[in-house]
């Protein structure tokens, strides 16, 4: 795969953004999600999909053994990461195949986050080994708190990029030599 500069920024904003999911006083909010997701939309590459995958695993396992980093969600249900991310990459490839008004690819991007957070929390309830005595009822009621901040973040950027794409294609296309965006 040849990584222009136009996936760049996709890949910085992880990069720049994995280390706290949730964000803190000191970094922004992950922005995972609306990366695989805007990666979707514009790029018809599963060999970025793959590339995003594996900058994601790099970044945690660096945030953990460099960063102190807690190891806490590293069991055997973080390969289901993949499909987590897949889905937002799939919202995304559909986005971009069909000439939906704007409002539609939000609610797709929300849709897709949505299946996101059943996918890695289920995965974690089912895999992990840390909850074999909670019932899955109780342990959907007591991850249902970090629900709206996972979908509030990723919307967040998802909004934001989707109205840094729409601004670019505005622009004259004397504005971009031989690079399509």
């Amino acid at each position: 795969m040849k990584i222009n500069y136009s996936t760049l920024p996709l890949i910085a904003l992880m990069a720049l953004t994995r280390v706290h999911h949730f964000g803190s006083a000191w970094s922004l909010p992950d922005a995972s999600l609306a990366v695989f997701f805007l990666a979707g939309l514009c790029f018809n590459s599963r060999a970025l999909l793959a590339v995003l995958v594996l900058e994601a695993g790099v970044i945690d396992y660096l945030a953990i053994n460099q960063f102190n980093v807690s190891d806490w969600c590293i069991s055997p249900a973080y390969v289901f990461l993949i499909p987590t991310y897949a889905v937002l990459w799939m919202a995304g490839r559909h986005a971009s195949t069909k000439n939906h008004p704007l409002a539609r690819t939000v609610a797709l991007a929300a849709l897709a986050t949505s299946a996101a957070f059943v996918i890695s929390n289920g995965s974690f309830y089912l895999f992990s080994g840390r909850y074999a005595e909670l019932a899955a009822l109780d342990y959907a009621a007591a991850v249902a708190q970090y629900y709206q901040p996972y979908l509030s973040s990723a919307m967040i950027y998802s909004v934001i990029g989707l109205a840094i794409i729409k601004s670019i294609k505005l622009l004259p296309a004397t504005w971009f030599s031989h690079n399509e965006i």
